[in-house]
C-alpha cells in the first residue's frame, strides 16, 4: 500500500500545478506538453535501466495509457479550469475508485471482502464530506453551461482512469504469467506512450480545426507570480506522470485496483492544504472531519484482509 499512499501525496500537488498549466496553455496543449516531457524522462530510464518496450505486455500498457493518460488526462485538463482543482479531484479520484472496482469485478472477477468494501466506502465518504464545503473554485464562477461541461469532463476522466487501472492490473497479470518482472517506471513509460499518442491526435485536431484552443475569458485568471508557465508544466509532469504514476503502477502491480484507488482518492483532501498555500483558500471544519475519516479508512485498507 506504500505505493498508493505516495501516489496520493504526489497527485495532491499535481492537481494545483496541472490547473495552472491548463489555465496558461489550455487543456489540450497543457496535457500534450506534460506527456511529451514525461515520455522523455521515463523513456530515458526505461531504455537505460529498465525493459524499454519489452516485457510481453506492451499492448496492454499502451492501451491502458491511451485510456487513462490519454482520454482521462485530456478530459481532466479540460475539467480543471472549469471546476477548480478541489471539485475536479473529488469527481475524478472518487469516481475512478468506483469505476475500477466495478470493472475489476465484472472483468477479472476480483471481489473485495466485506471489511475491505466497508473501509473503501469509509475512505470515499471521508473524501466527499471533506470537500462538501470547498467544492467550487474561489472567485467568480464560469457560466452554468461551462460548469456543466466541466462536470461531464470530470466524469469521463473518472471512468477512463478507473478502467485504465484495471487494464494495468491485467497487464501485470500477463507479465506474471510469463514469469517476467517489470519495474514500475518502465510500465509507466509504456503507458505514457499511449497517452502521448492520444495527446498528439487531440492537439492535431485542435490545430487543424477552425480555431486554436485558448483558455476561456470567463475563467479565473492565473494569479500573478514570478514563476513562468513552463515551470508549472515541469512540476505537473514530475508529480503526475513521472513520480505519481510510477508509484501508482508499483501499487497496481501487487494490489487490486479496488483497494488502490480508494487510497489514491484521498488526494483531493491533501490538495486542499496545497491550494491554501498557493491560492490562499481556507479549508472548512468539515474538511478536517472528512480528512480523519478518509485517513482511517485508508489506514485500515493497508492491514485488513
Amino acid at each position: 500500500m506504500t505505493g498508493a499512499l505516495l501516489t496520493a501525496l504526489f497527485f495532491a500537488g499535481n492537481a494545483v500545478c496541472a490547473r495552472r498549466a491548463a489555465l496558461h496553455y489550455g487543456g489540450t496543449e497543457g496535457n500534450f506538453l506534460r506527456l511529451l516531457l514525461a515520455v522523455a524522462l521515463l523513456g530515458a530510464w526505461a531504455h537505460a535501466a529498465g525493459q524499454g518496450f519489452g516485457g510481453g505486455a506492451f499492448a496492454w500498457f499502451f492501451v491502458s495509457g491511451c485510456v487513462g493518460f490519454g482520454l482521462g488526462g485530456l478530459t481532466m485538463f479540460h475539467a480543471l479550469p472549469l471546476l477548480g482543482s478541489n471539485l475536479s479531484m473529488l469527481i475524478v479520484q472518487c469516481g475512478s475508485a468506483v469505476a475500477a472496482a466495478l470493472v475489476e469485478w465484472l472483468w477479472l472477477g476480483t471481489r473485495l471482502s466485506a471489511a475491505q468494501a466497508g473501509l473503501a466506502a469509509l475512505t470515499l465518504a471521508g473524501v466527499i464530506i471533506g470537500l462538501m464545503g470547498p467544492l467550487r473554485p474561489k472567485g467568480p464562477m464560469p457560466a452554468q453551461p461551462r460548469f456543466a461541461a466541466g462536470i461531464v469532463f470530470a466524469v469521463i476522466s473518472a471512468c477512463a482512469q478507473g478502467g485504465s487501472a484495471v487494464m494495468s492490473r491485467r497487464a501485470f497479470a500477463v507479465l506474471h504469467g510469463h514469469g517476467f518482472f517489470m519495474d514500475a517506471a518502465t510500465s509507466a513509460y509504456q503507458r505514457a506512450l499511449g497517452g502521448l499518442a492520444v495527446g498528439v491526435l487531440a492537439l492535431l485536431l485542435i490545430r487543424l480545426g477552425p480555431t486554436a484552443q485558448r483558455p476561456a475569458a470567463d475563467l479565473p485568471p492565473v494569479p500573478a507570480a514570478a514563476v513562468p508557465p513552463w515551470v508549472w508544466v515541469i512540476l505537473n509532469t514530475l508529480l503526475g506522470p513521472v513520480l505519481g504514476v510510477t508509484c501508482y503502477q508499483w501499487a497496481l502491480r501487487s494490489t487490486p485496483a479496488g483497494l488502490v484507488l480508494p487510497i489514491v482518492a484521498t488526494a483531493p483532501l491533501l490538495t486542499v492544504p496545497v491550494a491554501r498555500l498557493l491560492e490562499h483558500s481556507r479549508p472548512t471544519p468539515r474538511y478536517w472531519l472528512g480528512a480523519v475519516l478518509a485517513v482511517l479508512g485508508a489506514a485500515g485498507l493497508t492491514v485488513v484482509k
